[in-house]
């Protein structure tokens, strides 16, 4: 019995995204054609949420065994987010890094080293301190976590809306934003995106996150909004709009300031006793 045609482009459209996105072992879709890859784009959000959910088991696993030693369990869920999304934004951070130093400002030399597959000096600096300071997000929240007397569920609530949050910017980026090159699936999505539906989960995302997140939303949507108005604008100024490298960069630098804000603020003073 085959699925009516809705269902079975929005299950396609799932798997494209969470092929995509993470290394989860689903079945392979095929190569998407262009009108595809748009309407996938609708469901990045919900693969951020599936991320987060995930992050969120496993920190409830893990802060009962650390303890009162929080670090080696942020270590743990910052390897399993890395993992869980095979470090493709990553990737698109630290290209992002060496291209921006090493173009001099030039539009075609920048391509090109986006282009390239090599990671330099500039791109490994920056993954080691964006890393550096997930680890360190993510320490702080677990030790709040493991706080009894705090509420748990703003830091829970964190770590599940976070990376939807980070893949809603794509969503946004793609919306307000044209393409850097005429091909790619940058350009894929940005000319299909479904303009209404791509606002409508947009605002579930941000209206979910500030259902949930209590306090903490106002970091998070502000660091939203602060990274991606700068960077769009660099992004505008180089190369004339975006690309794959730059809106996977957004994701990175999205949730590291969230995640960093965010923390500061539910952290409230954590520490040991006087």
């Amino acid at each position: 019995m085959s699925l009516p045609q809705g269902v079975s482009d929005a299950w396609r459209g799932l798997l494209i995204a969470a092929r995509f996105l993470t290394r989860a072992p689903l079945p392979d879709p095929g190569w998407p054609p262009p009108e595809q890859v748009g309407r996938a784009a609708l469901f990045y959000p919900l693969i951020g949420l599936l991320i987060g959910g995930f992050l969120l088991v496993l920190a409830l696993v893990l802060v009962p065994l650390a303890g009162a030693a929080p670090a080696p369990a942020a270590a743990l869920v910052l390897i399993a987010w890395v993992w869980s999304t095979g470090a493709l934004h990553l990737d698109g951070l630290a290209d992002c890094a060496d291209a921006w130093v090493g173009g001099l400002g030039d539009r075609e030399r920048t391509l090109a080293i986006l282009s390239d597959p090599a990671t330099g000096a500039m791109g490994v600096v920056t993954l080691v301190l964006v890393l550096l300071a997930k680890w360190t997000g993510l320490e702080v929240l677990l030790a709040a976590l493991a706080d009894c007397e705090r509420d748990a569920s703003a830091v829970l609530a964190l770590l599940l809306w976070l990376p939807a949050v980070g893949r809603g910017q794509l969503l946004l980026l793609a919306l307000t934003t044209h393409a850097a090159r005429a091909g790619g699936m940058g350009a894929a999505m940005q000319r299909h995106l479904p303009r209404a539906a791509a606002w409508g989960v947009l605002a579930a995302v941000w209206l979910g996150a500030g259902a949930h997140l209590g306090v903490a939303a106002i970091a998070v949507l502000c660091a939203a909004a602060l990274t991606i108005l700068p960077w769009r604008r660099a992004m505008l100024h180089r190369l004339g709009g975006f690309t794959g490298d730059t809106a996977g960069a957004l994701v990175e630098m999205t949730e590291t300031a969230a995640l960093l804000l965010a923390a500061t603020l539910l952290s409230g003073g954590t520490g040991p006793a006087a």
